[in-house]
């Protein structure tokens, strides 16, 4: 029931008592108004919370207690670290929790998230004409028993790090200023987990990631939409999942990854990032840009028999031919950038789980369940969530 006339007649009463209290008589200053800011926050929060803890200890209709575990104290530590997160509650609620009890709740709330985002999948209609299905995968950072045997990145073959992959959907129906597709204002919603994408031929259920895709991709309607677009950095295990489960989408290689990838090769063929190595790099980007195929691998081809990495690049402009036939896509509508995917990396997973010193745990599902706790939120899903919570408790 919504507080009425009287109640906020009294709480008003009560806070001028104290105000008068505050101000006394003297003259403020600038220092003096931010203490009575601070003071009058504080006051109101402490007198709220204790009229607020009398009601719900009265209220025994849970059977848990009177004083039950707040679990959406969790929610706070989505988007920083448990100890900031416990900062701002004391500082925005007055409420005192320390960063061991926010890290619980957080990983208690994450873990019923992951649940629910597993065994709660209700397809719904396309919601755009043309949606886009955006893959990638980033490192996290790990302890070093969750990386032993494992090959890696590191100057001895080894791994520091596992990779969380995402699922990204969104539709780009309006343009920019420019005439290119833009992203629809919050049409973005995703998935991520430190997951698996590899399947044999012989297994009989898709890799774990595969079926994260599937549940995304069904509740937005991917499936039913009029233009589907896979859109990804050239990784093979983007395109084994939009072959085999999104047959007939469209294929897109980022362009800016593909771009990126002949600065680095222009380096590797003349060694350093000299204006030569710039120049040439242009000239290829220039080339993919206009679909001048043929052009860009014999330049890149020229140089595969002294450098490795000119071969490799060969194979790889090669084999994604079509999908970066970047003059068609445009020509088609579409978006060629993986931006929204690129975001969601650098603000779901790497704003959040590699700043410096932190180190997750694999084994029990630790980074996952934060992972699933900021996919809820970045898909603004989780009021929703709340909801469902709610109703079966």
């Amino acid at each position: 029931m919504a507080p009425g006339p009287a109640f906020e007649a009294r709480v008003a009463a009560a806070l001028d008592a104290e105000a008068s209290g505050l101000l006394g008589d003297g003259a403020l200053d600038g220092a003096g108004f931010e203490r009575l800011e601070r003071e009058a926050r504080r006051i109101a929060l402490e007198a709220m919370g204790r009229a607020l803890a009398a009601r719900l200890d009265a209220d025994r209709s849970d059977e848990r207690g009177p004083r039950p575990p707040c679990p959406r104290c969790g929610g706070a530590a989505g988007e920083v670290s448990f100890a900031t997160a416990g900062s701002l509650l004391h500082e925005l609620a007055g409420l005192n929790i320390d960063a061991k009890t926010v890290e619980r709740r957080a990983e208690a709330l994450g873990r019923e998230i992951a649940a629910d985002e597993r065994d709660r999948v209700e397809a719904g209609p396309a919601s755009a004409p043309t949606l886009y299905l955006g893959l990638d995968g980033t490192g996290v950072p790990v302890r070093g028993t969750e990386t032993e045997g494992r090959a890696g990145k590191r100057a001895d073959g080894s791994a520091k790090t596992r990779e969380a992959k995402l699922a990204m959907v969104w539709s780009a129906e309006r343009t920019d200023a420019d005439g290119a597709p833009a992203r629809d204002p919050g049409s973005v919603t995703g998935s991520a987990a430190i997951e698996s994408a590899a399947a044999r031929d012989t297994d009989a259920a898709p890799a774990p990631f595969a079926k994260r895709v599937l549940r995304e991709a069904a509740r937005r309607g991917f499936g039913d939409a009029e233009r589907r677009v896979v859109i990804g950095d050239g990784a093979a295990w983007i395109w084994s999942i939009a072959d085999e489960h999104f047959p007939g989408a469209a294929q897109i290689v980022d362009v800016f990854h593909a771009a990126e990838h002949l600065f680095d090769l222009a380096r590797a063929v003349y060694g350093d990032d000299s204006d030569l190595a710039r120049a040439w790099a242009r000239q290829r980007r220039d080339e993919l840009l206009a679909g001048d195929f043929d052009r860009l691998l014999r330049a890149v081809g020229d140089h595969a028999g002294r450098c490795e990495d000119a071969r490799r690049g060969r194979g790889y402009f090669a084999d994604n031919r079509a999908r970066m036939d970047y003059p068609a896509f445009r020509a088609m509508g579409l978006c060629i950038g993986s931006g929204v995917v690129e975001g969601a990396c650098k603000n779901l997973v790497c704003g959040r789980l590699k700043r410096g010193g932190m180190r997750w745990t694999v084994a029990v599902a630790v980074a996952d369940a934060i992972l699933a706790l900021l996919s809820c939120i970045v898909s603004n899903r989780f009021d929703d969530f709340w909801r469902r919570r709610a109703a079966r408790k």
